[in-house]
């Protein structure tokens, strides 16, 4: 291993830290009318929000002080631990119901989502699969195929909760780093005819999925329904105009749109700070890809050029279908913005991937 740059990428973290407090001030105005409602406490969903950033942010600092290379050393490890998480979730009595989805573990309000955590496990594992194996990646049958059936087995067992929009997420991600470890279009041709197949195949075993679609390509014809959400997002977005109506000044968060505090923050950022407010964050955004790239393409060694690709890529996805779900543009699904969004599991998981990045930005040559 080269010798250890005494600074990480300073802009990376500091854009990270800039959009956690965007989302923690953004959780507090989205959420507080619902918390008060709901708990008779109007922060109460913000100051659980905050105690996960503090538990993030240590995280992050202490991931940033960590030798990349030790996720190379216990990725197989935090793969089968993350596996078993898995299995035990899908136990009736054990993992926890929310939202129709079998995909907790814990007590109470405290608790984990282990779907969240293999992304994670999955984007290591891989870095350390393709950094030995990348010659044979060209190779249909020793390369890509022993890859792409892990990830499938994962997907499959987080389909078992469902939760289609964390499967999708750590497909994408994974296709990527695939991708980038120099597989052959064709093949990947192949694969998409196949996996086209399989998503239409999900869609049509599952009622509530089918109901997405329609109302994504009409949600007029199911207003109240299916296409609720979609519908009061675009209500929310619209209103806010250039500069937005004011911060905490939100209609749609007064019991319109569903818990806008997690999938559809966005939408209530766009209606309280306009559309100027949403470019300022895609563009922190944008910056956050930018030195995730450029840290991809300066690593020392082809493990930590992947972990890093596989970071970064799972992050661009997220927001991605984030901001294309909230805007109408794509199919409702259950998946946070990252570092905005409520949520303890997602936001945890994230800082921990953004200090995975800044660690390996101390190497960079």
């Amino acid at each position: 291993m080269p010798k250890v740059r005494t600074a990480p990428d300073y802009v990376l973290m500091f854009t990270t830290i800039v959009l956690l407090m965007i989302g923690l001030i953004m959780v507090y105005s989205a959420s507080a009318a619902w918390a008060n409602y709901r708990f008779d406490d109007s922060f109460f969903f913000a100051k659980r929000q905050l105690f996960f950033a503090g538990v993030g942010v240590m995280a992050m600092f202490f991931m940033m002080r960590v030798d990349y290379w030790t996720w190379r050393t216990w990725s197989k490890v935090i793969l089968v631990v993350c596996f078993i998480l898995l299995v035990i979730v899908l136990i009736p009595g054990v993992g926890l119901v929310r939202g129709g989805a079998r995909s907790w573990l814990g007590v109470g309000a405290f608790s984990i989502q282990p779907s969240e955590f293999m992304k994670m496990a999955m984007i290591a594992f891989l870095a350390k699969y393709l950094s030995e194996n990348q010659k044979k990646i060209i190779s249909f049958k020793k390369g890509l195929m022993p890859s792409l059936s892990l990830v499938m087995v994962a997907f499959g067992m987080i389909m078992l909760q469902p939760d289609l929009g964390t499967g999708a997420v750590m497909v994408g991600t994974c296709v990527i780093m695939i991708f980038v470890a120099g597989a052959r279009l064709s093949h990947f041709a192949w694969l998409g005819v196949a996996g086209l197949v399989g998503f239409v195949a999900l869609i049509a075993s599952a009622p509530y999925r089918i109901k997405r679609i329609t109302s994504f390509l009409d949600p007029w014809s199911d207003p109240l329904g299916s296409g609720f959400q979609i519908i009061q997002s675009l209500y929310a977005i619209g209103p806010g105009g250039l500069m937005g109506m004011g911060l905490g000044e939100s209609r749609q968060k007064y019991f319109y749109l569903p818990e806008p505090q997690t999938d559809f923050i966005f939408a209530i950022l766009s209606e309280e700070l306009g559309f100027i407010g949403g470019f300022i964050v895609l563009f922190l955004f944008g910056i956050l890809l930018w030195r995730g790239i450029r840290i991809a393409l300066g690593a020392p060694d082809l493990f930590g050029s992947f972990l890093a690709v596989g970071i970064i890529s799972m992050v661009a996805i997220q927001v991605m279908i984030n901001i294309g779900v909230v805007t109408g543009l794509m199919p409702v699904t259950g998946i946070t913005l990252p570092l905005l969004s409520y949520g303890g599991s997602s936001l945890t998981l994230m800082l921990v991937s953004i200090g995975v990045l800044l660690n390996i930005s101390r190497y960079v040559r």
